[in-house]
């Protein structure tokens, strides 16, 4: 009967040891080891925490609509300086939803996430090493997702 109570003695100081080395390790190598470990090839979030989108581009243009509602949205997301912002610029995929200069979607996709970033730091709500842009096809559109960057409070 000793000798197991003894061996719960031995895991408990095993486990509170461990406990003391976890805490000696630097969150940024931390969440890096985990990201390679995952085989998540960037720094940005990966899991959206936050969503909101600026609608309304027209066909072939990358002219910024209203996006009164996205900045709003951004000013209070960004808060917290652990976070990250993505912007994935998006194109219907129709022929007439292309750049006029190249005809490619992607490019058209690319220019509309870059002028909802552009707006965003122009007005202060979001520092450029804050944000990642990304394409998609899906609608005439660009989606801002928010996701967590780590560090500590």
């Amino acid at each position: 009967m000793w000798l197991t109570t003894l061996a719960d003695l031995a895991l408990l100081l095993v486990g509170f040891f461990v406990l003391l080395q976890a805490n000696q390790v630097d969150p940024n190598t931390l969440a890096a080891g985990f990201r390679a470990g995952f085989g998540a090839k960037e720094n940005a979030p990966v899991m959206p925490v936050d969503l909101a989108a600026v609608n309304g581009f027209a066909p072939g243009s990358a002219q910024l609509p209203d996006a009164g509602a996205a900045l709003a949205w951004a000013r209070v997301a960004a808060a917290d300086p652990r976070t990250r912002l993505r912007i994935i610029g998006e194109v219907d995929g129709s022929a007439g939803d292309v750049d006029l200069l190249t005809g490619s979607g992607p490019i058209l996709a690319a220019d509309r996430a870059r002028a909802v970033a552009a707006m965003l730091v122009r007005s202060g709500a979001v520092a450029p090493g804050r944000i990642a842009i990304a394409t998609a096809r899906g609608q005439r559109r660009a989606v801002l997702s928010l996701g967590y960057d780590g560090g500590r409070q």
